[in-house]
């Protein structure tokens, strides 16, 4: 058994997405993150090339092109309302609020700002227009199971962990 990272073995990740200019760390994942190497698009391709025959306790640094994952940022999915049209449970930093468009398709809005007159959304992807770099730390490597090649996973995955993951791709 092979205790390198290739494909058809499950891994388990933690990982940070640290802002280049700043280096404040954006998003941390504070529980591991399994996945099916080669069975699955969990991580990037930058990514997944880079962890490539490393081992348990192996760390990488890879930098991303947030532009290639999201896109160019979006001024117009930028939105400020009056404080008084948004209800109390939304007005906090960082709440997620689902809006959909006029064709019934949802998305993701963060509130990135509110005062006492005003709050801000923002449909764009946290990471859109930074240069960041992924931190990745190997936790463990063992064969998948068939059923894990299959789901590209853990088979029993959490739902809330796919939201994680679209968050931060």
């Amino acid at each position: 058994m092979s205790d390198t990272v290739e494909d058809e073995k499950y891994i388990e990740l933690n990982y940070k997405v640290i802002d280049n200019k700043t280096g404040d760390v954006l998003v941390t994942v504070d529980y591991p993150l399994g996945y099916v190497h080669g069975a699955n698009d969990v991580m990037s391709e930058q990514v997944t090339k880079e962890l490539y025959g490393k081992k348990v306790g192996d760390v990488i640094e890879v930098p991303i092109d947030t532009a290639l994952l999201y896109g160019e940022r979006d001024e117009s999915l930028v939105f400020t309302d009056r404080i008084e049209n948004v209800p109390e449970e939304y007005r906090e930093v960082g709440m997620t609020i689902v809006m959909e468009n006029e064709k019934g398709e949802p998305r993701n809005f963060i509130v990135t700002r509110f005062d006492d007159k005003t709050l801000t959304v923002d449909g764009n992807n946290p990471l859109c227009g930074r240069e960041v770099t992924f931190m990745l730390e190997v936790l463990s490597i063992r064969d998948a199971t068939e059923e894990e090649i299959e789901a590209g996973g853990p088979v029993d995955a959490n739902p809330e962990l796919n939201e994680i993951l679209d968050r931060a791709k």
